[in-house]
Order: C-alpha cells, then structure tokens, then sequence
C-alpha cells in the first residue's frame, strides 16, 4: 500500500494515469480529501468487488467517524453524499424499504416499454443536433467555446454533442419518470453538477444545496396538487399513507438522487462512448463487420472510462483488512471505479486498450451488491440507442478538437469533459 496519502485533486481532471501508478503499488491508498479530511480509495477491480459486499461495509452516515465528531463543516463540498437521506446513504431494513418504493419503476418489463419513448426522443434530438450544426456552419468563425457555444463556424458546423444530445436525453427520460415539468430541467442539471462538483467553496456548496432543496420541494408541491402516473407522485403517495414508509427528508432525498443519478452518470457514457470511439476508428469497423454490437462498446465505455470515478462513500463497521491493508473503522472510503476497469490483474494486460470485441468484459462501474445500480438497465438502454442511432445518421462524426485539448469535469467523482465539440460531416 501507498505509505503517502494521494491527495484527490478537487479540479479533478483524467484520472487514468494516476490510477496506474497507485494500483502499481497497490489495491488500497489512503487519500486525502478536501479540507485535509483523511479517507482511503480501493482501486482494485478484486478489492473492490469484495468491500462492496462485506457485510460490515455500511453506507449509513452514523458510521463516518470525523462527522459524528463534528469535524465535517457544513460546507464540506461532499457533505451532501453522506448526509442526504435515501438508498445510497442508508443500511439493511431501511436500504430495502426505500429502494422497494423506487424498484417497481425499473423493472424489465416497465424499462423495455420506455424503449418507443426513448427511440423517439433520440430521433428528435438528433434532428436538434443536425439543425444546431448547420446553425453554427452559418456564423462567422470566432475562438473558443463557452457553456457549449459553436467552437469556430465560418462553414465547418462544430456543435456540442453533450450539450445538445447526450444530457437531454437522459435528462428528459428521468424527469419523464419523476414526472419533473421541463421549466425545472436546465435548473436541476445545473443544481446536481453543483452537487457533485469539488472544487466549489462552503458558501457556493450550500447555497446549492439549499436552492436544489427548494426547487425539489416546490416539485413535490406542484405534483401533491396534480398527482399523476409518475413516480414521484407515487412516493408522495406513500409519504402521505402513514406509517414508516417515507419521510418528508427522504422523499426529498430520494429524488435527489435520482436525479442526480438518472442523468450525471448516462449523460457521462454517451459522453465517453462517443470520445472513445472517435480516438478508435477500428472499433466502428468492429460494428459495421458485425464483430460486435452496441451494447458492447456501452459495456467496454463502462470498463474503459467508467463515468464514476471516485464515488463516496462507504464506512467500515470495525478495523477492516482490505487486500492486506488496514481499513479502520469509521474511515470514509471511495470505490474507485476508473481506477477498477483498469486493473490489469482482472482485465489482463492490455486492460488500458479499448477493445469493444473484449471476451467476457467485466467490471463494477455499476456497482455490486446490495447497492448495485437500480438504474442501470435504463442506462443501458439509453446509451446502446443514442449511439447506435448517432453513428448510424453521422457515421463520419469525429472531434472538432484535439482530445487533450477538451476541458475536464471540476469534479474527481464524475469522470467526463464538460463540452463536446464534433463535426458531424
């Protein structure tokens, strides 16, 4: 193990060449997080796999030690993925409760019949895609982007791909679900990037916090009044019949996270997907050879650039030795998800090539255990249709700048860029 802590770099930037050296030297490393408060990271594919379901790994905030001794400030930007109340920061009968009330919306059969809605979002966004290429090929070239702005114009029809094709989808499809009207979308992306970025200061952090929690509130309100055949009428619903089956604070919690959860990371895979291919122009032969399919290279993105980088937090119950490293007890821990899909003691060693015709492809950036993503069938589906459908109508897409040139996610949880400049001809 790693006898010098790594700090964590709040700006975040690419993840993968740091990964390396650390797993070089081992499965487990102690990290230093924001505000110098001491965790670890477990960034072996086989480590992790383990922690993720040893049954005295908790996810409950009770657990983390330097909170429950005050030494967490208020603004301490990754507060919020300790102390918001819901599945991923609850244990047991309390974990089983609250995912049983969301579960029934992400069953097989209620996500294949998401598929027309999907396919028909998709369509439309790419005529979006096209329309706003064609725009920008109308202006006069000008340098630099900003907020996802055209790159240069002049004729060449640069256009952001996150922007205007893999966030709506993704976005639209979860705030479908949660029955979120659309004037609330662009404030709740922007509110969850706030969320999960850290590199912003305590007042910035909760001011976020806060307006995320009044705008949710005021969604709750709008659906108390209107209920309908969506899910967060349905939680509203079980709040109000009584009993323990939700509270105020989890109502509100969960669909933080849902939110957050339902676009962030699909938003993030199409992101990688589309970087990842365009750098790997064989692997587009691959598809059109049929010596692989979409769902493979949804799969490979997962293992090879997972969306999640460092994902917070989980707390050991005792002293844990974790791949012979001591873990102690109440110590917040990452599961080190980039980290993971590269480890060449699980992928072999040629685990940092992507290669979407992989034999037998394995990796955790979905999760393992009790905690597994609930999502992650919906996520699936979005991806293999917004690719699969992207390529199909612009199978010369490629980059309208350099790789190393894109500006990284302010985040080492999320792991993407945060424009997408392409050419779509």
């Amino acid at each position: 193990m790693n006898a010098t802590p790594y700090r964590l770099d709040p700006a975040g930037g690419c993840p993968h060449s740091a990964n390396a050296r650390l797993l070089a030297q081992g499965a487990v490393t102690p990290v230093l997080l924001p505000g110098e408060v001491e965790g670890m990271a477990v960034l072996g594919h086989d480590a992790l796999r383990d922690f993720l379901a040893h049954p005295e790994v908790a996810k409950g905030a009770q657990h983390f030690t330097a909170l429950a001794e005050g030494r967490i400030p208020d603004g301490w930007p990754l507060r919020t993925f300790a102390t918001v109340q819901g599945m991923t920061t609850s244990d047991d009968a309390d974990h089983r409760r609250l995912r049983s009330l969301v579960s029934r919306a992400f069953t097989a059969r209620r996500v294949e019949a998401l598929r027309p809605r999907i396919e028909t979002l998709t369509a439309a966004l790419l005529d979006r895609l096209d329309e706003a290429a064609r725009d920008s090929a109308r202006e006069p070239a000008r340098d630099g982007a900003r907020d996802g702005a055209v790159v240069d114009g002049g004729g060449v029809g640069v256009v952001d791909l996150r922007r205007h094709f893999a966030l709506p989808l993704p976005l639209g499809v979860i705030c479908e679900l949660l029955g979120v009207d659309e004037e609330y979308q662009d404030r709740l992306h922007h509110l969850s990037n706030q969320v999960v970025a850290t590199d912003i200061g305590p007042e910035q952090a909760m001011a976020a916090n806060r307006e995320l929690l009044e705008v949710l509130t005021a969604i709750v309100a709008d659906r108390s009044r209107r209920p309908g055949d969506d899910l967060t009428s349905a939680l509203i619903a079980a709040r109000d019949e009584g009993g323990d089956r939700l509270s105020q604070s989890e109502l509100i919690g969960t669909l933080v996270l849902m939110i957050i959860a339902g676009h962030e990371t699909t938003l993030n895979l199409i992101t990688n997907a589309v970087r990842a291919l365009c750098a790997h122009r064989d692997q587009l032969a691959h598809l059109a050879a049929g010596r692989a399919d979409w769902s493979a290279v949804v799969e490979e993105t997962l293992r090879w650039d997972s969306p999640v980088s460092y994902f917070p937090f989980r707390y050991p119950t005792r002293d844990l030795t974790v791949d012979g490293t001591l873990i102690p007890k109440g110590t917040p821990v990452l599961a080190a998800y980039s980290a993971a899909g590269r480890d060449t003691k699980a992928h072999g060693p040629d685990a940092e090539r992507f290669d979407i015709t992989r034999v037998a492809a394995k990796h955790l950036s979905l999760g393992h255990g009790a905690h597994y993503c609930l999502g992650a069938p919906l996520a699936r589906m979005e991806a293999t249709i917004a690719l699969e459908a992207l390529f199909t109508r612009f199978p010369d897409l490629d980059l309208a700048v350099p790789e190393g040139e894109l500006v990284r996610h302010a985040s080492f949880v999320g792991n993407s860029v945060r424009t997408l400049p392409v050419r779509l001809r």
